[in-house]
């Protein structure tokens, strides 16, 4: 390989100190020699590799199989920070950006013939399914940043099998899950309230049949359709008298506690109690967002979040959005015709927002810290402009949870 082939691009992004005009033989094979020296040197390299833009770095990686190696391995990708906080979401397949003037736009994801429907996003990656019967359903994982694809094979036992499943989750993270798993439930055919766990790992490439069973009936385990990855364990939105999560490491079913007032909504408490909007992860931060009080004649909400160690939850936030109210008086005070759709925390206590819908089908941005607020997106105009019948559905009816997946930037491969 040529050196000046490595060394034109990996410069490009720097900008001298002051400008060269000396073309001379000397001048280039000094050039050529520095470029050389970069090329070679490993520590050097990832010095510079780690300073640019997430596009750069996937770029870098076609140059040669050592700089893929190299871009590839745990030990950069760990190093690496220049990713955005999180730059969109997902709504079905349809990608949103948080910010309209300063878009970070995700690869295109995989089409199939019969349609693919995004099943879970977790710390970057993507599960996603074929739109097909749920026994000829196909599972894959997907980074939209890179482009890369991997199918899951189908869990093992047949059709018969696969016809009884419940729950497909994904776990990844880069430090306590770096080779991710698909979690998957499905019920005994012999018993309907009787479930059984396997779990697929990247890094085996096969499935294990998990030594944990449980057992409940409906509509209990209707609840369990999407899940959250958080610290080792996969959560279900606590909609239940008796929520659980799954521990990934020891293969374990454990009761999730509850924040008092949530509590009371679950186990069938009054009008008055708390409502629950959202439940969800962000930068490490497990997050569970209630209506204080249904009765009130204004809108308050309190945001909890887990202590790491599963033992309660605690206030992180107590949102007062009467301003909210004043700027979009088409939301109901009484029936709350509101949607908290992502609570994205940032790496600054004042980066941090929530992202609303309202009536009308328009997406707010609501920053915690300062309490202003703006419209980034009106789903209408976006299904009116691009004919997208995958939010046709969506604009008919509130937004489950399970059709809203956030969009991270990750340069790890598998």
């Amino acid at each position: 390989m040529k050196t000046h082939a490595l060394s034109r691009p990996l410069l490009r992004g720097f900008q001298p100190t002051q400008k060269m005009v000396n073309t001379s033989p000397t001048t280039k094979k000094t050039r050529n020699q520095s470029g050389a020296l970069i090329g070679s040197n490993d520590d050097l390299l990832i010095e510079i590799l780690l300073r640019l833009p997430v596009i750069s770095v996937v770029r870098f990686k076609s140059v040669s199989k050592h700089w893929l190696s190299l871009l590839s391995q745990r030990p950069f990708t760990l190093l690496y920070k220049n990713v955005s906080i999180s730059p969109g979401f997902y709504i079905h397949n349809t990608y949103i950006p948080f910010d309209v003037e300063n878009q970070i736009v995700p690869l295109e994801i995989y089409h199939h013939v019969c349609g693919i429907r995004i099943v879970q996003s977790c710390n970057g990656l993507l599960l996603c399914c074929t739109m097909q019967r749920i026994q000829e359903r196909k599972y894959y994982v997907f980074n939209p940043t890179t482009k890369q694809i991997a199918f899951i094979p189908s869990i093992p036992g047949g059709r018969n099998v696969r016809n009884t499943i419940t729950f497909m989750g994904l776990a990844f993270h880069q430090t306590d899950c770096v080779h991710y798993k698909v979690v998957c439930f499905h019920h005994a055919q012999h018993d309907e309230k009787l479930f059984h766990i396997q779990i697929y790992s990247s890094d085996a490439r096969k499935w294990k049949i998990s030594e944990e069973s449980f057992s409940f009936s409906a509509p209990y385990y209707e609840s369990i359709g999407s899940g959250v990855y958080w610290n080792q364990a996969i959560y279900w939105a606590p909609f239940s008298a008796n929520p659980l999560y799954f521990k990934i490491d020891t293969e374990e079913l454990q009761s999730l506690s509850f924040p008092i007032e949530a509590a009371v909504e679950s186990l069938g408490g009054g009008p008055n109690g708390a409502m629950r909007l959202y439940f969800g992860e962000s930068r490490g931060h497990l997050h569970l967002v209630v209506k204080a009080d249904r009765s009130e004649t204004h809108l308050h909400l309190i945001v909890y979040e887990m202590l790491n160690d599963r033992s309660g939850w605690f206030v992180k936030y107590r949102l007062d959005l009467d301003e909210l109210l004043n700027s979009y008086p088409e939301i109901s005070t009484r029936f709350y015709k509101f949607q908290v759709l992502d609570v994205v925390r940032g790496e600054e206590e004042d980066e941090t927002f929530m992202v609303f819908m309202i009536p009308g089908n328009k997406i707010i941005r609501y920053n915690v810290a300062d309490k202003s607020c703006k419209q980034i997106y009106d789903l209408w105009l976006l299904l009116k402009k691009k004919q997208n019948y995958d939010l046709s559905s969506v604009i008919d009816g509130p937004i489950e949870h399970s059709e809203v997946h956030r969009y991270i930037e990750t340069i790890v491969s598998f």
